[in-house]
C-alpha cells in the first residue's frame, strides 16, 4: 500500500496532518542490507548539499546504485545543483497527488533523485508525524538501490531528527569558522543525547589542505569529549577549491566536470572511505522501518489506520 491521500482532520492543514498510519513490528527476514548515509550540518553556508551531490555521484562512479534523496523540505536544491527539472517534488507526494516512483529524476552516473519542494512554507511544518508519512511513501519504490544519500535541511529541527535517526551513519559536515563548529556541536549533542545517535562522521569542508582538516577535526573532538556521549570519527577534507565554485556556476557536479581537480579527488576518497563502512544486518528502530521496507522486498510493515 503507498502513502496515498492526505486525510485532513478539523482546522489543521494537510502539510501538518499527513495520513495518520500506524506500523506493527516488522517482517525482516527478506532484509537486504544497505548503507544509509545522512549528510547534515549544525549551520546552513558549509557546503552539505554540495557534499551530498559529489558523494552520491563519486559513490555512482563505483558501481553503486545510488538513491539521493533531498530531505530539505521547503528550501531543496539538489537539482538546481545539477542543472535538473523536476515535474513533481515531495509536495506532490505529500498531498496525494502522485506516487514518489514518479518523482523520482535521473541524473549522471544512473543516480536517482527524489527532490525537494522549494518556497511552501507547509513542508517545513510537517512536523515528525508528517515525516513519517513520508518517509512511508518509500514503500511503493519499485526497486531497490544500494545506497541511501539522505542531504537534510541545515541546523535543528523535526526533519533533521527525523531523516538522522532513520540513517544507519551521519555525517556532519563543519567549516573552520566558530558558527559552524558551535552548531554541529549542538547538533549531535541533541542528536545524540535525546534521540540515541551514537555515531558520527565529520567531514571538514572548505580547508587549505590535510593538515588544517585533521586539526579542525581534533578541535572539535577535544571540545565533543566534554559532554557529548557518541563516537565521532573523522571522515577526512576537502579542500577549498575553484574548480567547484566552477562546477557550481555550471550546475554540474565537480566529480563530473572537473575529475581531476583537489576536490573530486576528495570525495572520491570520502566515497570509498563510505563504501567500506560495515553494512547494517538489521535496523536501530525509530524510522528505520523505513530503511527495512524501502531495501527489502518482503519487509512489509502491517499498516493500521488511527
Amino acid at each position: 500500500m503507498g502513502f496515498g491521500k492526505v486525510v485532513g482532520a478539523g482546522s489543521q492543514s494537510p502539510w501538518q496532518v499527513g495520513r495518520r498510519v500506524g506500523t506493527s513490528t516488522l517482517n525482516t527476514s527478506g532484509f537486504k542490507p544497505v548503507r544509509t548515509i545522512a549528510i547534515t550540518s549544525g549551520k546552513g553556508g558549509v557546503g552539505k548539499t554540495n557534499v551530498a551531490v559529489n558523494l552520491a555521484l563519486a559513490l555512482a562512479g563505483l558501481g553503486r546504485e545510488v538513491l539521493l534523496l533531498d530531505a530539505d523540505l521547503g528550501l531543496g536544491n539538489v537539482t538546481v545543483l545539477l542543472g535538473l527539472e523536476a515535474r513533481h517534488d515531495l509536495s506532490h507526494v505529500v498531498l496525494g497527488e502522485v506516487p514518489l516512483a514518479d518523482v523520482i529524476v535521473n541524473g549522471p552516473r544512473g543516480l536517482r533523485i527524489v527532490p525537494a519542494t522549494s518556497g511552501i512554507q507547509g513542508m517545513t511544518d510537517l512536523g515528525p508525524a508528517g515525516h513519517a508519512g513520508l518517509i512511508r511513501a518509500f514503500s511503493d519504490l519499485p526497486r531497490a538501490p544500494d545506497m541511501l544519500i539522505v542531504d537534510t535541511a541545515a541546523g535543528i529541527n523535526d526533519s533533521v531528527i527525523s531523516f538522522t535517526r532513520a540513517a544507519h551513519e551521519v555525517i556532519v559536515v563543519v567549516c573552520d569558522e566558530p558558527t559552524s563548529i558551535v552548531s554541529a556541536l549542538a547538533l549531535m549533542r541533541l542528536l545524540s543525547g535525546t534521540h540515541g545517535i551514537s555515531r558520527f562522521h565529520l567531514l571538514a569542508n572548505m580547508v587549505v589542505g590535510a593538515d588544517e582538516g585533521e586539526a579542525l577535526f581534533q578541535k572539535v573532538l577535544r571540545l565533543a569529549t566534554q559532554d557529548l556521549d557518541a563516537t565521532l570519527a573523522y571522515a577526512g577534507w576537502v579542500p577549498m577549491d575553484d574548480y567547484l565554485r566552477r562546477a557550481v556556476r555550471k550546475q554540474l557536479a565537480v566529480v563530473e566536470a572537473y575529475p581531476r581537480s583537489r576536490a573530486a579527488n576528495a570525495f572520491q576518497s570520502l566515497a570509498r572511505k563510505a563504501d567500506n563502512w560495515p553494512v547494517p544486518d538489521a535496523a536501530r528502530g525509530h524510522l528505520e522501518f523505513f530503511v527495512e521496507r524501502l531495501f527489502g522486498d518482503h519487509c512489509k510493515p502491517r499498516r493500521i489506520a488511527l
